[in-house]
């Protein structure tokens, strides 16, 4: 079965500079791809290149297998970053108005219920807060039951729980069988939602892979950090930070052994962490080894 979406060695420019300097990805049927990385990365200037509002200077970029200019709009669902509506339209007007752009779309209350709004409020859209208006737009990239839908940082201005409840919008839509492409800058979000997830850095790939793989290659060891004036343990070879002792690649199992030599050596301490490294300790080792770079911008970590 063919990709869903292909961008092979795209390159984009802005005058002298390279948005995207050679950007190669595929993206399958039904999955979720997360595309991360620092404000200027490039993140948003790829997605416009997917859907056709953007044309590549050099390399080729596909969309359902065609030119994304010529892919069928109804199969599309867009959510850009920065998205202004009316402000004197409510949101079930809003939605209405794009579900009467489309042949066949979904019931518009449905869809606004589904992102946590309700279609009978007639606030207008200009005095909803952040929160309810990125919900809105929400809804109205979802109207046209898309099979592709791009996500340009949906969850920006949610509050914890909206997000959380968009999160299984996504999920769900997923499991349907719809492919999402998502930009984020929360790793929790990326973490949650992808089924890979690539960094991207000065316009480049600097990794690709399932957030399990990212983090087991770049997110470092667990550690397990003892809050203590001590400096150090007798058997062991702790790193001596403003934190206390942090002691690296140490298993949970393990933690006993850790506590029964702090006591058997008197050491006194408050309280002790354990933590697993996540997407986030992956991402900022992989972004800050693309800053350090060489001048030929070659990255050992890039694949």
């Amino acid at each position: 079965m063919d990709p869903v979406l292909v961008a092979e060695n795209v390159v984009k420019r802005y005058g002298d500079a390279a948005a995207l300097a050679g950007v190669s990805l595929t993206v399958g049927e039904g999955e979720v791809f997360a595309l991360v990385g620092p404000n200027g990365a490039g993140k948003t200037t790829l997605v416009r290149c997917l859907t056709g509002t953007t044309t590549p200077d050099d390399g080729e970029v596909r969309l359902l297998g065609t030119d994304p200019r010529a892919a069928r709009k109804q199969r599309v669902g867009l959510l850009p970053q920065d998205f202004s509506p009316p402000d004197r339209l409510t949101a079930g007007e809003l939605v209405g108005y794009y579900a009467g752009l489309y042949d066949d779309p979904r019931d518009p209350a449905a869809v606004l219920r589904e992102v946590g709004l309700d279609p009978e409020d007639d606030t207008w859209y200009g005095d909803l807060s952040g929160g309810q208006k990125r919900r809105a737009c929400v809804a109205a990239a979802l109207v046209n039951d898309p099979d592709v839908l791009f996500l340009d940082e949906p969850t920006t201005a949610v509050d914890p729980a909206g997000r959380r409840a968009l999160w299984s919008v996504f999920e769900d839509l997923a499991a349907g069988g719809t492919t999402i492409l998502l930009t984020t800058h929360d790793m929790a979000e990326a973490e949650r939602l992808a089924d890979r997830v690539a960094l991207l850095s000065n316009g480049d790939v600097a990794a690709t892979g399932t957030p399990g793989e990212l983090v087991a290659a770049h997110g470092g060891p667990t550690r397990l950090v003892v809050d203590t004036d001590a400096e150090a343990l007798p058997g062991f070879d702790p790193d001596v930070t403003d934190e206390g002792l942090v002691f690296a690649d140490v298993a949970p199992e393990d933690i006993g052994d850790v506590v029964t030599a702090l006591d058997a050596a008197g050491v006194d301490f408050e309280a002790l962490s354990w933590r697993e490294p996540t997407l986030e300790d992956a991402y900022l080792k992989l972004a800050g080894d693309v800053e350090h770079a060489g001048a030929d911008g070659t990255v050992e970590v890039r694949r």
